[in-house]
């Protein structure tokens, strides 16, 4: 079977490539699979051919556009083609990304009236919202592989989708690789974080969209609690100034990107993330595979595998006062023995890579039929 993964660009801190590079190394092993990755550019790899497809662009839709034009030029190529961009042509399509009409509702909760009048009028997401219907409507369409059911619901709601084309395959994770035994690698010392002080941890680009400030202000009511901030954002030193306006700088760390970030799992408690519209982060299965309960949104696609109170908290992305809350409870939970780790470590345990691989293999083979 010729299978076509298609991503453009390979960026070692984002998840979609995590997910795709996670799923390549599994799918290589595959002998009945001759997979093809078609991309501007990735890392090397083994186990699998590169098909480079790079044309060159003056801007962003041009970028987009013209990356789409070339690798669906080579689609005929193969019997499947499961692309991770937008794309019409494509057999399937892996919603990594969700819904973009979703994405610019919810990051439009923090903008300014005038730059949500500026964003309505960007040629840049008008054509990633035509390109966006076009894909979802083409007849090439077969599958869409979403990563959370809140994503499949808004899918078929959006663009009148059938049920049975449309299936949830979750994230998988090396649960062995992302464990509880990360605390070894616990880097307190090292930043000055108390042994025994309660840590939270945020991971991730984009800041604004996915909520530091919201992050940074629930811990305000917490003398005891410390914020890990990992990530790149260009806008970093905005949200530094922020922690010192709230007078929380001096138990916040700011860790910029992380080689491994185990060591940011390693050295914290409980993951908060209280993006405005994630389908489902890496970051939450890895955290959860390695212990730490989730502090997360309703924007959240991994909200679905938290029970309250038992594994994690879910409140509204914007809602400071309820993020404060829940660490008061999490906070109380602790100090009474309730063991969030031991919930969080289940939750994530039956997602392996295997798994994953496996549902994969079972579309492929049903598609093929």
């Amino acid at each position: 079977m010729k299978l076509a993964i298609v991503r453009q660009t390979y960026n070692p801190n984002g998840g979609a490539e995590r997910f795709v590079s996670r799923a390549l190394n599994v799918l290589a092993q595959d002998t009945s699979l001759d997979v093809t990755l078609i991309a501007r550019q990735w890392e090397d790899a083994s186990g699998w051919k590169t098909l480079t497809v790079n044309p060159p662009f003056r801007n962003r839709i041009a970028r987009e556009s013209g990356f789409a034009a070339e690798a669906a030029a080579h689609f005929a190529q193969f019997d499947i083609v499961q692309s991770h961009e937008r794309i019409p042509g494509a057999t399937i399509f892996r919603a990594g990304d969700g819904v973009h009409a979703t994405w610019l509702e919810q990051y439009g909760r923090i903008l300014s009236p005038l730059a949500r009048w500026a964003q309505s009028l960007s040629r840049y997401h008008r054509y990633i919202l035509q390109a966006e219907a076009q894909m979802f409507t083409h007849p090439q369409l077969r599958k869409v592989i979403c990563n959370s059911k809140m994503v499949r619901d808004d899918i078929a709601r959006r663009f009148a989708l059938s049920d049975d084309k449309l299936t949830v395959i979750y994230n998988g994770v090396d649960t062995a690789h992302f464990s509880p035994d990360v605390r070894a690698l616990s880097q307190r010392d090292t930043l000055g974080i108390p042994q025994h002080a309660p840590v939270l941890a945020y991971v991730g680009s984009g800041f604004s969209r996915k909520g530091v400030a919201t992050a940074l202000r629930a811990i305000v009511p917490h003398p005891d609690v410390w914020l890990l901030v990992a990530g790149r954002d260009k806008h970093a030193r905005k949200f530094e100034k922020l922690a010192r306006t709230l007078g929380v700088a001096s138990r916040v760390r700011f860790l910029g990107p992380v080689a491994d970030v185990r060591e940011v799992y390693g050295t914290a408690d409980a993951l908060i993330l209280p993006t405005l519209y994630d389908p489902f982060p890496n970051v939450c299965v890895e955290a959860l595979a390695c212990g730490l309960p989730l502090l997360t949104s309703h924007g959240c696609g991994a909200a679905e595998w938290i029970e309250e109170g038992k594994n994690g908290w879910v409140c509204d992305a914007l809602d400071s006062e309820g993020y404060q809350q829940a660490i008061t409870q999490w906070l109380k939970g602790r100090n009474q023995g309730i063991d969030y780790s031991s919930a969080a470590r289940a939750t994530a345990e039956p997602y392996t890579l295997d798994r994953m691989a496996k549902e994969l293999q079972a579309l492929y083979r049903d598609l093929l039929r």
